[in-house]
């Protein structure tokens, strides 16, 4: 990493100050896990890293630039999340098998990173261009290689020619980042976790092959 990092007037950081840069980001993680976006402040991040204002601004522009910063990293782990779905087998069991995966995968990204992803959905949701090409990139690893299952399936005839692949994908992966975002409400409708995911893996099973599963 030396090297790599850089402060906001462009100086190269050294060990310590990238140690430093890292605190701050860390604390501001987890501070937006118990506070709203808007009630975090420059003055607190710093408090809690056990440094000065005049420090978090030597890296950070403010504390949006700094959550940006956390958002990024985010997105290059959601990248991964294309592995859920790429190269895997959608018929028979291994169908099945490749939902369930899926749906778990989705679920834990949003759960690891619920409160960094609200801060992008609000972005996002008011128009701010770099907060959306951070969700696009998350569901982006998804819906491309669901589009390209579907295809496939079509190409073997086990699809019908009439299904748009993108469309059905990006419809699925909505589902799916709705759904992962909303994981606290269904307990308040009374739908535990275990009764949850199979139910969108049928959803996502349904989706992708037309076909019940076989289990």
């Amino acid at each position: 990493m030396t090297g790599q990092v850089r402060t906001v007037d462009g100086r190269v950081a050294g060990r310590r100050g990238q140690a430093t840069r890292q605190k701050l980001l860390d604390c501001l993680s987890e501070m937006l896990s118990s506070s709203p976006y808007r009630d975090v402040k420059v003055i607190d991040v710093a408090r809690k890293a056990g440094t000065s204002p005049a420090t978090f601004y030597q890296y950070f522009p403010d504390v949006e630039g700094a959550v940006l910063e956390i958002a990024e990293e985010m997105a290059k782990e959601g990248a991964g999340l294309t592995d859920l779905v790429s190269g895997r087998s959608w018929v028979g069991k291994a169908g099945w098998q490749t939902s369930e995966e899926l749906v778990e995968g989705f679920l834990d990204f949003w759960r690891k990173h619920d409160a960094i992803l609200r801060v992008v959905d609000l972005g996002a949701a008011e128009g701010d261009k770099r907060f959306y090409k951070i969700r696009m990139k998350i569901l982006n690893s998804v819906t491309n290689s669901l589009t390209d299952a579907v295809k496939e399936l079509q190409s073997k005839g086990k699809v019908d020619k009439d299904v748009s692949p993108a469309a059905m994908a990006g419809s699925l992966v909505a589902m799916l980042a709705s759904v992962a975002g909303h994981q606290k409400g269904f307990q308040s409708w009374g739908v535990k976790q275990a009764e949850l995911k199979p139910s969108l893996a049928l959803l996502v099973h349904l989706g992708i092959t037309g076909k019940k599963p076989t289990k």
